[in-house]
């Protein structure tokens, strides 16, 4: 098809305007490279005389540096100096001052290993950790961690401790002191302030510190070390208390000390006087690729008296949650960082502080593996709690014993469930059967369960040992792992765990076999499969201590249950002692008959429902 005259004109005009736009585009983009390729080496020729007029400047400052810190007077120094730092230790740790707020920058034990086998870091350059207090400089404010002190050199003491002073550089007539003493054989180093004429150098004369602390990884298994850390808490009016699930604390009393623990190791600031007031924010850390446990700050505010000299004396405790280690401090209740069993579960403490640990400490004295240390406390627990087990097993074969019985009364009264449970309470009054026999020997081993539970899961001791396949009692023994987690099971598969759920699921089907099913609750054949699933995604998670005697604790159980049934209680006699207890009179009891009233009264109401429809 051809074109006419008036489009081939069209085109050749949209072809001649398309070459005049790209030739202007190119020239204006030439002229603007032009410009800046002049403006760059504008700006290069002022850069490089800049750097030139810096470095003459540089070489006369660098000079003279010094001497300007050197000279300075009062407060100026301590913004103008430079950071260094000293280093004191003794058997058990190593702590590193900086000059840079007068404070320990870095703090190791020395007979502890971290999970990268380097020593136990509880302050850590890597992370955030200091102490501050606002004071006045001059006609401003400054925070002390800001500020350069002048480092002192260490001391030998006569009693073997060292001492250390870090001096703030003040005007004449004031003066701020951080005097430091490490004690040989301790966690425990001093820190007292001291302070002349306060009243110019504190508003109000209130020191308010504050603390922030970056508490660092230690285990393996970084999770649960997190899942484990809380801030523990002692007020002047001997109150102890801690939070865990809660985020953040206000303390009302006059604080004493105050601890950031995690699972094995804390950091503790002490104040025997007293904080006349201050409060705690914190959060565990949640990405499992931070190596920071958790985040924490707190504030408190001390008064200090109206001298013209005054003194705060301080202490903070960088070691492990030993008991017997934190039992002897002077601070009162520092033990109770250690998780025995608080809040809820405090009735528990005593099993553990009384019975638990002696005996765990007198097997330890004979057995260098903790795994056969464990095994033996099981025991001991075990057959001290056997009349327990005893009894609950003996009620159990009487109800057995009845079953029968009760069967054929639930088939002759129907399903009028009150008159069934009414028959059924008479047959057990008559029979001399406790209906609750079974349940309460059960619930006694309870609070010995819980005991057991908080110990070997704060035991440091257990830390790094080792036992069959498990390289440390303290974590799970993981003998194998996924490229990816589980929801609530995990990345890795804990053969004790694995142990522990097998024996429980073998109990269940036992117990199952030696009872007579409910064939009213159909639900009842599944539950030895269910509860042995939900152990499985508990257990795998659970240090290897705690899992390894779960195991030992339900072997000692089936070897109970099968001697128990088969050569300890005698079926025959129990039948007998049936019939001769229905043959004596029978009184019942208060509870028995308040139980009858109720049933009583819920029929007769029943009735009349019935009779009104």
């Amino acid at each position: 098809m051809g074109m006419d005259r008036n489009t081939v004109i069209g085109f050749v005009l949209m072809g001649i305007l398309l070459f005049l736009y790209l030739f202007i585009s190119t020239r204006n983009s030439q002229e603007f490279e032009k410009q800046k390729k002049h403006y760059d080496d504008s700006l290069a020729i002022v850069k490089a005389r800049q750097e030139s007029i810096v470095r003459s400047q540089d070489t006369s400052s660098a000079k003279t540096a010094s001497a300007v810190i050197d000279t300075a007077k009062g407060f100026n120094k301590a913004v103008l100096g430079h950071e260094s730092t000293v280093t004191m230790e003794n058997d058990l740790i190593r702590i590193v001052f900086s000059n840079k707020g007068g404070q320990p920058k870095q703090v190791e034990l020395k007979k502890f290993r971290s999970y990268d086998s380097s020593e136990v870091k509880l302050l850590d350059p890597a992370s955030d950790n200091h102490f501050s207090y606002s004071l006045n400089l001059d006609n401003n404010s400054a925070q002390s961690t800001d500020l350069f002190f002048v480092a002192g050199k260490p001391q030998q003491n006569a009693d073997g401790s060292q001492s250390l002073d870090f001096t703030l550089p003040a005007p004449e007539g004031q003066s701020i002191v951080h005097h430091f003493t490490v004690h040989p054989g301790s966690y425990m180093v001093n820190w007292e302030i001291q302070i002349q004429n306060p009243g110019k150098l504190f508003t109000g004369n209130n020191l308010n510190l504050t603390w922030h602390d970056e508490p660092m990884r230690a285990q393996q298994a970084v999770s649960y070390e997190k899942r484990q850390a809380n801030i523990s808490y002692y007020t002047q009016d001997d109150h102890f208390d801690y939070i865990s699930r809660k985020t953040e604390a206000a303390f009302d009393k006059p604080l004493r000390w105050i601890a950031v623990s995690q699972q094995f190791f804390n950091t503790t600031l002490v104040n025997n006087d007293g904080f006349s007031s201050g409060g705690v924010k914190w959060a565990r850390e949640v990405s499992d690729s931070s190596n920071i446990i958790a985040r924490v700050d707190a504030s408190f505010q001390a008064k200090l008296n109206g001298g013209s000299s005054v003194s705060l004396p301080l202490q903070i405790y960088y070691g492990p949650n030993d008991y017997n280690i934190l039992k002897k401090q002077s601070p009162p209740d520092l033990d109770k960082i250690l998780d025995l069993g608080r809040g809820f579960y405090s009735f528990v403490r005593p099993i553990n502080v009384f019975l638990v640990m002696p005996v765990f400490d007198f097997f330890k004295r004979f057995f260098a593996s903790f795994g056969i240390v464990i095994m033996l406390l099981t025991i001991v627990i075990r057959v001290v709690t056997s009349p327990l087990v005893y009894s609950s097993y003996l009620s159990g074969a009487k109800m057995k014993a009845l079953r029968p019985e009760i069967e054929a009364m639930k088939a002759r009264v129907g399903n009028d469930q009150q008159k069934v449970s009414m028959e059924q309470m008479k047959l057990f009054r008559e029979a001399g059967v406790n209906p609750l026999g079974g349940c309460i020997p059960a619930l006694l081993q309870i609070p010995i369960f819980f005991a057991l539970y908080s110990f070997f899961n704060s035991s440091i001791e257990l830390r790094n040992q080792s036992f069959l396949w498990a390289k440390d009692l303290s974590a799970y023994d993981a003998v194998f792992r996924f490229h990816f987690s589980i929801p609530l099971y995990g990345d890795h598969v804990s053969l004790f765990g694995l142990l522990a759920s097998a024996t429980n699921f073998i109990i269940s089907l036992y117990g199952m076999s030696m009872t007579t099913p409910d064939q009213n609750n159909p639900a009842m054949k599944y539950m030895p499969y269910i509860m042995p699933i939900m152990f499985l995604f508990f257990f795998n998670n659970l240090p290897a201590a705690l899992t390894w005697y779960y195991t030992v604790s339900n072997m000692i159980t089936l070897i109970l249950q099968f001697v128990i049934q088969n050569y300890i209680i005698d079926h025959n006699k129990i039948l007998v002692n049936i019939q001769a207890n229905r043959s004596k009179p029978k009184t019942k009891s208060k509870w028995a008959e308040k139980f009858e009233q109720i049933q009583e009264s819920q029929k007769k109401v029943q009735q009349l429902k019935d009779r009104k429809k």
